[in-house]
This record gives structure tokens, sequence and C-alpha cells, in this order.
């Protein structure tokens, strides 16, 4: 009877994990218990790709035996893929090739655009430089995108559901960069322009009686203009709003020069438009205690010149955001010699927040003269949460975001140009995602972990730690003995009493 209930039961055993199985053809699941849920879909890629119309083909080309943690990379992409095919109904075909087998499978990859990355392995108690291959070529038709290398801090959902939206968008949404009036070229934005260029069609345009038709832009972008708007040009963007049109602005109302050591006001207008609607920017420069260095020259004894960073509180490190698809995700956000905007207007337009100073921030009034070796203390910043980014909605639906700094995105011009941190851009194409798209995709680009700087404690707290870290243990020690010696003492005793059995 035994030898049959143990029969039984493994052929019960054997039947649930065919049945498993068979599910699992069909069907793929699997927990995400991360914070930021990064290994579940968005509803934006379930959208893309149930409407998937054509076969799309995903070539996946990594190198084999990778160390663990770009190992566990490649699973992940791996993983991804198979839910993407399990939703797409087989429409998302895809192959992993190792083009370190022959030279024909590297020069394939490479010609697609993968270029093989040298990563830093330990074999055998030393450090080698390996060559890596980490890429993807997504094909549709005759037509490709290319994922060059998965960054294992990047977005993998992102990167693969915007090549997909690339490859089925036949007619790109338009929007403009408003030019004339000293505003930044499109060719700055090199960071920016890359992820716009995806879903969008980006043009130049002018704010003039020539322009016939404007209302086929989907979003106007103002960045940090330097001359004045007249009256012509606000009527038209009035009438565009009224219409429906969304205006993304970037505006520096203050400017500083740090070669001169000054910081003067910027009049172009634009900030007579916007206090009509009831938002007022402050004509000053927003100080924080959260801030980013600049470095100092210093001569020493013998001759020499010494660069030394400082902080520099006209420099605010913003990570303070609101709760919205714009900022959502977002860390940290440098923002030079920006001011502050609060909202004073009526019903006609909804006012909400987005970017905030942090809790110890102040505001000085242009003109300013920057004393570089000036003590800060807790009275220059008597302010908190100072607005730096904000959004109206009109009742006629017309959207305006406006951000008090018109370089935070800058990457310059190809000789000078400068590489900005991650949320420098997703800032500003978040934006002008929420305002020209409705796919969803915005969600996606924030969704991977970008920065965790360190949290600033004060001293008392550092040293509290420091004790609590180092007695906690021992009194943990100290106690697990004194239960453990009262029930010893407590066991002796029972023993010992008239008519104990064991």
């Amino acid at each position: 009877m035994k030898k049959n209930s143990y029969n039984t039961s493994v052929l019960l055993l054997v039947g649930i994990l065919l049945v498993v199985a068979v599910i699992s053809e069909n069907y793929f699941f699997r927990l995400d218990l991360t914070k930021g849920k990064i290994y579940s879909l968005s509803n934006a890629t379930k959208g893309i790709l149930k409407n998937l119309k054509e076969p799309v083909t995903v070539t996946a080309y990594f190198t084999k035996n990778l160390p663990p943690d770009l190992a566990k990379v490649k699973q992940n992409f791996k993983d991804m893929l198979i839910e993407y095919n399990s939703l797409s109904k087989g429409k998302v075909v895809y192959k992993f090739e190792n083009p370190s087998k022959n030279q024909k499978t590297e020069a394939e990859a490479m010609r697609a655009g993968i270029q093989p990355v040298l990563f830093n392995v330990r074999q055998k108690d030393e450090m080698k430089q390996q060559k890596v291959f980490m890429g993807a070529k997504i094909q549709k038709g005759d037509n490709y995108e290319v994922i060059p290398f998965v960054n294992p801090k990047g977005s993998i959902e992102y990167d693969l559901s915007t090549a997909i939206k690339k490859l089925s968008v036949k007619n790109k949404p338009l929007i403009g960069f408003v030019e004339g009036q000293g505003e930044t070229p499109i060719k700055y934005f090199q960071q920016v322009m890359k992820e716009l260029k995806v879903l969008y069609n980006v043009k130049p345009l002018r704010l003039n009686d020539s322009i016939k038709n404007l209302y086929d832009y989907k979003t106007l972008i103002i960045n940090a203009p330097k001359d004045s708007f007249n009256l012509q040009q606000m009527k038209i963007m009035d009438d565009y709003l009224h219409q429906g049109g969304n205006i993304y602005i970037a505006m520096n109302r203050v400017e500083g020069n740090l070669r001169r050591l000054t910081g003067n006001a910027v009049n172009t207008g634009l900030e007579t438009w916007l206090s009509k609607k009831g938002l007022q920017v402050v004509n000053g420069f927003i100080v924080d205690e959260s801030c980013g260095n600049i470095g100092v020259s210093q001569r020493t004894g013998g001759g020499f010149s010494m660069t030394t960073q400082i902080k520099f509180p006209y420099l605010p490190i913003i990570t303070h955001f609101a709760d919205h698809p714009i900022t959502k995700g977002l860390e940290e956000v440098v923002m030079k010699f920006s001011s502050p905007m609060h909202y004073t207007g009526d019903s006609s337009y909804t006012f909400t927040p987005l970017a905030f100073s942090s809790k110890h921030a102040g505001v000085e009034k242009s003109p300013v003269y920057f004393n570089i070796n000036k003590h800060w203390g807790p009275n220059d910043f008597k302010d908190k949460n100072l607005i730096v980014a904000g959004l109206l909605v009109g009742k006629n639906k017309g959207r305006i975001i406006v951000i008090t700094n018109g370089d935070f995105a800058i990457n310059g011009s190809s000789r000078t140009a400068r590489r900005l941190q991650p949320d420098n851009v997703n800032l500003m194409v978040n934006s002008i995602d929420w305002l020209s798209d409705d796919t969803g995709l915005i969600n996606l680009r924030t969704k991977s972990i970008t920065s965790r700087p360190i949290k600033q404690l004060s001293d008392s707290t550092k040293l509290f730690l420091k004790w609590l870290n180092f007695l906690l243990p021992i009194l943990l020690v100290i106690i697990y003995g004194l239960i453990r010696m009262q029930y010893r003492t407590n066991q002796r005793i029972k023993r010992m009493e008239e008519g104990y059995v064991k």
C-alpha cells in the first residue's frame, strides 16, 4: 500500500509538471518585486505590440561566456524578448548570435552598427580586457533600427519599444524650434535631438505673418531667447494656444558671467507675456545648499597655481520633483543660474509645479556680484521648495511648460560640446513628449535607475550611526547570552525538581 501511494504521488507530480510546461509554452509571466517595476512591461509597450501589422525581427548580438554582471543583462534582454513575442502573438521574432564565433558574424554585427566594447574581467586572479558585443538589430521589412549597446544601467524596454515604434510610425508629428530672438540653435541639442527624432519631425520656424502651417505643429519649443518678442509674435502664440496648441519654454530670467563674477537680469518680453497668464518669473538667482561645484584657481607660495573645487550655491542641483509623468523617475537635474516662479492667476489656467529647489534655498535679486569666498550659512537659505519648472493648462486645452533655466539641456557646439547627465536630457524630452505624444513612451525613458546620490547627514547623525553600528552587534550578543543563560538555569532547576521525567 505504501508503494502504491508513493507511485501515485510521483505520477501526480509528473503530471503537474507536464501541465505547467504546456501552459508555459503559450503563456509567459514573471513576478516583478522591484520598486520601479523595471521588469514589468508598460501599457505603452503593450499597445505597440498589439497593434503590430507586420513581423519584426530582432537579431541580438551578444558575446558568449560574458562576465556574470553582463550575463545578467543578456538574460534580462532574452526574457524581455520572450515577453514581446508572447504579447505580439508571434509578430516579434528573435534570435541570438555570437559575433565572437567567426569573422563573418562579427563583420555582420559591425556592419549593422554594433561596435564591440572593452570590459575589464578577472581571469585566474588577474585582470584582462575582454572584447564583448552587446547590441541588437531590429528589422521590419527593408528598414531597421539598431541598439548599438545594451546599457546595463539603461531601460531595455525603452530601447526596444522606441525602435519598434520608430519602424511602425509613417507620419511623424511635427514640432518646431522657434528662432529669430537669439534662441539656442537646434544643432546645440545633440542628446535631446537623438531622442526627439525617434518619434518626431523637428523643424525650425519663425513667428511672423509668413508662417502658414503653424497649426500643423504639435508643439513649439522656445529655448533661451536673448532678444525681445514683439506684440505680433505674442499674439501669434496666444492664437496658437487658443486653438489647443502646446508651447515648451525654457527661459533665462537671469544670466551669470563667471569671468566677471556678475549676474544680471534678462528681459525678452516672455516674462511679461507669462505674467498676464498669472505666472510670475522672479528677477533673481536661486541659491541652494544642494549645489554643484566650480573650480577656483589659487596661487601657491612657490608661484604655482592650483585649482580647488568649491561649492557654488548659484548652481542648484534639483532633486525634488512632483509626481507627474514628466518628472516621474527623475532623480537629479543640474540647473545653473535659475530663477523661482509662482502662480498668482485665476481659474482660466490650472498651474501644476513640477520641480523644486531643496528645503534650504534662497533668492538673490539681480544684479548680483558673485563672491566666491563668501561663507554661506543658514541665514542665506531661509526659503524652501522654490518652483523652477511648472505646467500651465488653459480652459481651451492649450498647454505651456515653463522651466526657469534655458541652458540645462544644451550640449553646445561640436567643438565645445559637453556630455550632459541623463536626467538633464530626460526633463526636456519628457516635457516635449508629454505635450506632443499620447503613446505613453514617456514613462519608459526614466524607468531605470540613473543615480542614487548619497544623502547628506548632519555630524550628530553620523556620530549616532557610527556608535550604533559598533555597539548594536555587541548588545545583541549580550542579550542572546543572557537569554540562553536564563534558559539553561530554568532547565537545571526543573531537572532538580522531585518527579521530573525527561
